[in-house]
């Protein structure tokens, strides 16, 4: 390895590998980060943000139908897709600006270029000018993941769509099927559902929203067919048929096969990890599944190498990797950092309603061992949800009835991905029941349904 020209290298700017940067310049640590696209990532330009932004809108748009609810009028509602998309992408360009200014405000470097590893510590980047070769005893990967693609069901971008597509749509759907019940397929489905297309949704689990709490995938379920939106589980789409102004979905449930005919289809069916053209196999990096193998601390067992967010495995959230990132960054300025716990970080699906979890599902917490204590709380029973015209919710607690701690938390209903982190930072303080009830929560806020979930868990709930 020639000599170190810094301290970091960073390979990719999503909200893994920019706030790695960021925290470890803070440190006292010269760094150099690599992008092949967008400052930013996927996150900022194509994911997290942009679909908030479009989910906002229609959001606003469902309301203004609902206007009389509120003694208000309002008149030929309508809605300019295309306005709407330009919204979300200008709010993506201002977040992904800002991030350019922050590094450039923490003196980190930026090479936009393919980055690849020449060996421990070397970094070759190919850039328009040509290849750059940089050293550090340290590198972090940060190159995130992409979407997953099914033979036979791959995105052209005219009728089947990726998330990319489906951020930038090019024309309005009337007849839409979306692959897949997570949180990207969930919120698409959710966002062309309040605009009045007619959706489907296939999803090859038992039950849609499959990594939460089975009881907020049931009520998500009745939820989402009171919206007007068809739901299939147990599904596979096997076959897409693509013809001239219609795509005819050959779907399988229960050992037969229905032909559906629809206009636009959209594939949510997970991520792969990017993981190619990087040198990892000549480096000895463990792979599985695409993703790199990483120990709790996301080392990957290449001495100075380690690999954060989507990269390295599951959870895929944006702020698990940014987490990831500081540890990481502090770990490599000889700081002691606690470990990223995957239980500890919540997850947020911004459907409608909203779904939010930290911790333990029921389910989860009883194969784990726990004897539990369980409290649910409706937001019909809270005064600010009834006031917003919000009265389509619930939050279950499950505790451990014998030690008071709070193993997990589940929400649907209006803003609960705002409310998860009062149960996030509980359990980083690791609380039990006592100090929760002994909480003061004001009134009137929805946040209250937090502390009855937590009082009927014990028998102790007011309001129901």
């Amino acid at each position: 390895m020639g000599s170190a020209s810094q301290d970091l290298i960073v390979i990719g700017t999503g909200p893994g590998g920019y706030v790695a940067a960021i925290r470890a310049a803070q440190l006292g640590l010269s760094v150099t980060v690599v992008e092949r696209e967008h400052l930013g990532g996927i996150c900022l330009n194509w994911g997290c943000i942009p679909t908030k932004a479009l989910l906002r809108s229609a959001e606003v748009y469902q309301l203004m139908g609902r206007a009389a609810e509120f003694g208000l009028s309002a008149e030929e509602i309508g809605f300019d897709l295309e306005k709407v998309v330009a919204r979300s992408r200008k709010v993506a360009g201002q977040l992904a600006a800002g991030v350019g200014h922050l590094l450039k405000k923490n003196k980190v470097r930026v090479v936009m270029g393919e980055a690849r590893l020449a060996g421990p510590g070397e970094v070759v980047v190919r850039t328009d000018k040509g290849e750059e070769r940089l050293a550090a005893p340290h590198v972090i990967l940060a190159t995130g993941a992409r979407a997953r693609e099914l033979p036979g069901l791959e995105a052209d971008g005219k009728q089947v769509w990726s998330y990319k597509h489906a951020l930038n749509p090019p024309h309005m759907p009337k007849r839409l099927l979306v692959i897949g019940s997570g949180a990207i397929g969930i919120e698409f489905a959710s966002f062309f559902n309040c605009l009045g297309v007619e959706v489907t949704v296939v999803e090859v689990m038992d039950r849609v929203l499959p990594v939460e709490d089975e009881e907020i995938s049931a009520f998500a379920l009745k939820a989402f067919h009171k919206h007007g939106m068809e739901v299939l589980t147990g599904a596979t789409v096997k076959h897409l048929d693509r013809a001239r102004g219609k795509v005819t979905a050959h779907i399988e449930a229960g050992g037969k096969i229905t032909r559906h005919e629809f206009d636009t289809v959209i594939s949510a069916v997970g991520i792969v990890g990017n993981v190619e053209g990087l040198g990892l196999e000549a480096l000895g990096v463990g792979i599985d599944r695409s993703h790199v193998v990483v120990d709790e601390y996301c080392r990957t067992g290449i001495e100075g190498l380690y690999a954060i967010g989507d990269i390295a495995g599951p959870p895929w959230l944006a702020h698990k990797a940014s987490h990831e990132g500081v540890m990481v960054a502090e770990m490599i300025a000889g700081e002691s950092p606690r470990p990223v716990r995957p239980e500890s970080i919540p997850g947020c699906t911004y459907c409608q309603p909203q779904v939010a979890s930290v911790g333990l599902t029921e389910a989860q917490a009883r194969e784990a061992g726990h004897e539990v204590r369980v409290g649910r709380f409706p937001f019909i029973g809270n005064g600010k949800a009834i006031a917003l015209g919000e009265a389509e919710g619930l939050v279950k607690t499950v505790f451990d009835a014998k030690t008071g701690e709070l193993l997990g938390v589940h929400m649907i209903g209006a803003e609960v991905t705002e409310l998860i982190q009062g149960y996030a930072v509980g359990r980083t303080l690791e609380t039990t029941e006592a100090e929760l009830m002994q909480t003061v929560f004001p009134h009137p806020t929805l946040s209250e349904t937090m502390h009855e979930s937590v009082l009927a868990a014990f028998g102790r709930a007011i309001h129901i």
